[in-house]
């Protein structure tokens, strides 16, 4: 998707990305395939009203539904403060206290780009091993993760957890298309193998664990992400809390201890 792309252009790719027929996306949003037709060609204007509904049909995120506002000729709805703006204090106040309230487990806040936009203690002691360059504001977790200079060469499973990151970026690129998402993913697909394949698993686990190695033993995670629940700003809307748990006892009891 680019800014240069007309409004009807940028609904039929968003239309096609959610394999959505044009009589499908019509019935939807109420109105007739003709019109839908031409407004996608551009031989009809869409009423503000109607980009928002279309938007709405397709699922599309915030930041995008400005573009197709500013496509059509609109005024953005939605802002995209930073997230220490007075405005976001009660929604950052959740954050610092979900974080904080998961020690001593470790948890950690992203935006869609997966840059880091806070942790808790736990999360930064576990990133203490990770060159400092790599950490520099905007730090990138996912390259954090799979960096040779950052957690990479402390993971025991790394060809289980780089098929886990790659498969998340690619299910977000295929929903997106976002240019950033692909750009990071080529960049982390270029880092080198790390080390010999392991043979297949005889059985799959119910959950794909990080397995690190720290200087007080191995610790085995699983995460589960977070969202805001109807979020009317850009950066509360990409804002996601993965928060990490112990997938074994052995690993509870490392962390209790840190």
């Amino acid at each position: 998707m680019t800014d240069s792309q007309s409004f009807g252009e940028q609904i039929r790719t968003w239309r096609q990305r959610r394999r959505m027929s044009q009589l499908d996306l019509a019935t939807e949003a109420g109105v007739s395939t003709r019109h839908l037709s031409f407004v996608e060609t551009g031989r009809a204007a869409p009423s503000r009203d109607m980009v928002m509904n279309l938007a709405a049909q397709l699922d599309v995120p915030l930041r995008d539904q400005n573009a197709l506002l500013a496509a059509a000729g609109f005024a953005p709805r939605y802002s995209a403060r930073p997230i220490d703006h007075p405005d976001l204090s009660a929604a950052r106040a959740a954050v610092d206290a979900v974080l904080k309230g998961h020690a001593p487990n470790p948890a950690l806040a992203v935006d869609r780009a997966w840059n880091l936009i806070a942790a808790n203690d736990v999360a930064f002691k576990l990133m203490g091993a990770v060159a400092p360059h790599l950490l520099a504001p905007p730090a990138n977790v996912l390259r954090v993760s799979l960096h040779p200079e950052g957690l990479a060469p402390l993971i025991l499973n790394p060809y289980e957890w780089r098929a886990h990151v790659f498969a998340r970026l690619e299910r977000q690129i295929a929903v997106s298309a976002d240019a950033a998402l692909i750009a990071l993913l080529d960049e982390l697909r270029a880092y080198p193998a790390p080390g010999p394949r392991p043979a297949p698993m005889r059985e799959i686990p119910v959950l794909t664990p990080l397995k690190l190695k720290t200087p007080a033993g191995v610790l085995s995670l699983f995460s589960v992400t977070s969202v805001f629940g109807m979020p009317q700003d850009v950066t509360l809307d990409e804002l996601a809390i993965e928060s990490f748990f112990p997938a074994d006892a052995e690993s509870a009891a490392l962390l209790a201890a840190f």
